[in-house]
């Protein structure tokens, strides 16, 4: 079955489920894609790696250890001869905490390569959580976005996240739920940028190669569909839960009929 929304299903966004949607998505980005870029380009599967900082880190849980220490039956000499510290409080025992451990990150991103000389042609990076918070993660992928947009490869960033700190950049006029920002090399500073709400239908773009040659359509909407029935999401929803993140009061009366008229609320 297919997913139930026009767009962006919100419950895959859903941090239980995200990190899979995120690793899925990418790997069947690259394959809707490439029979397009073929001969002259191929699809490159491509990794960030970086320790989170404790702060950025989700506390780890750790099993509690204890130290206790048992009662002993003291001979009467030794209780005479510390009857006088007897009557001294106890000292405060201490607590159980537990304590933010960094992690080794790695994201997936995609690289459009060149096939005879392995240039980079242009980069795709589907945003994660920890790049739309502050933290390292979010410090590691902007050094890396303007590294990109400081070069002659293109930039495809999407953002399929309805919470965190959007991505810097100016002269947006209004900033829906979802983005998709294609910035060609050629025409920096400007690119263009797409924006959608939880309501909307997920626009079509052109995916920059060098040139004039003809762009290939990235349909982002069948591609999740496509990952919405593989990964069997419709049987693993519940979908008469309420979503995280929390949506509007007016878009959740149309988003319960919209499920009600589905049957699956």
């Amino acid at each position: 079955m297919m997913s139930p929304f026009p767009g962006m299903n919100p419950y895959l966004e859903n941090p239980e489920l995200w990190s899979e949607v995120h690793s899925r998505l990418i790997v069947a980005i690259a394959d809707e894609i490439a029979p397009a870029l073929l001969p002259n380009y191929y699809v490159a599967i491509e990794k960030r790696v970086y320790s989170s900082t404790p702060e950025d880190t989700i506390l780890i849980g750790i099993p509690d250890v204890s130290v206790v220490c048992s009662e002993v039956e003291a001979s009467p000499e030794f209780a005479t001869r510390n009857r006088a510290t007897a009557t001294l409080s106890k000292p405060d025992q201490p607590q159980t905490v537990t304590i933010p451990l960094a992690e080794e990150v790695e994201e997936r991103y995609l690289e459009v390569r060149d096939t005879k000389t392995g240039k980079v042609v242009t980069t795709i990076e589907l945003l994660s959580p920890k790049n739309k918070r502050s933290g390292e993660g979010r410090e590691a992928y902007l050094r890396k976005r303007q590294q990109i947009l400081t070069s002659s490869t293109h930039l495809v960033e999407i953002d399929l996240l309805r919470s965190g700190k959007a991505m810097p950049m100016q002269g947006v006029a209004q900033l829906k739920d979802y983005r998709i920002l294609i910035s060609r090399s050629d025409l920096r500073p400007h690119a263009q940028l797409y924006t959608f709400n939880l309501t909307d239908a997920i626009p079509k773009v052109e995916l920059p190669l060098q040139g004039e040659e003809n762009s290939p359509i990235l349909d982002l909407k069948l591609i999740l569909d496509g990952v919405y029935q593989r990964a069997g999401y419709r049987f693993r929803i519940d979908y008469r839960q309420s979503i995280t993140p929390a949506v509007s009061s007016e878009v959740a009366v149309w988003l319960n009929t919209l499920l009600v008229e589905q049957g699956l609320r």
